[in-house]
This record gives structure tokens, sequence and C-alpha cells, in this order.
């Protein structure tokens, strides 16, 4: 069954919503994809308006910017902290927010991966 972002069939009192229209496509979502920390793999999906996205599976290097703006693309090492599910540490998945040990230091990941299919991340703490 797709995934659809739809209000309910039913009303609190149990009984049923007259339905309106079919479900469309910019009525979908999308499951959770993890991104974990191997060799990249990306894929190509197809988005509203003759778009495409970019989404990423694996991921093993990162963009890295510091306080002076300079980007460096470096290894992931390991993901040491995620506000998002404290289970996604142990299982090294990364997502925004997400805090990764780089070879450069500790930096915390500000874009989405799973959206943009591109790892950006802010230095926050030097080796």
């Amino acid at each position: 069954m797709a995934i659809t972002q739809v209000k309910s069939k039913r009303k609190l009192t149990g009984g049923k919503y007259k339905k309106l229209r079919k479900k469309k496509k910019r009525d979908f979502g999308s499951d959770f994809f993890p991104i974990k920390i191997e060799e990249e793999s990306k894929k190509t999906i197809e988005g509203l308006g003759n778009t495409e996205k970019q989404r990423i599976f694996h991921v093993d290097k990162v963009n890295v910017f510091d306080a002076s703006g300079k980007a460096k693309v470096v290894g992931i090492l390991d993901v040491e902290k995620n506000p998002a599910n404290p289970h996604f540490v142990r299982m090294g998945i990364i997502t925004k927010g997400a805090v990764v040990k780089t070879e450069l230091g500790l930096a915390k990941i500000v874009s989405r991966p799973g959206q943009h299919g591109v790892v950006n991340a802010v230095l926050i703490e030097k080796k």
C-alpha cells in the first residue's frame, strides 16, 4: 500500500468522510532510507514537475566546511551523536543534525542526505 499524506477516511465519531477525489502523485510520500557509512551509492528518482532528486543510500565522504568557509572532502570514520534517534548511533545512520567523526575532527551534518544526495557538514571540533 502506498504512503500518502491525505486526510483520514474516518471522523472522530467513527463515521466516514465523503471521498472528494482520487489520490494524486503530489499526495504520495516515501519510506525512510537510512544512510549508512559504506562505499557511495546513489539513485536518481523522479520528482514533481519533471525534476529529478538524488537519493543516496551509502556514503563514505563528507564536504566539511570550517569557520572561514573553506571546504574539504574528507572521509567519515563514525557517527558520534544523532538527535533524531539514539539508536541511529549504534546502527551508524546519518541524518541532518548528526555529529560524525571525520579525519579533521567532529562535524555536524547540515544537509538532508536523503533528499539532496549530498552530505555537507560544519566543523565543530578540530582534532
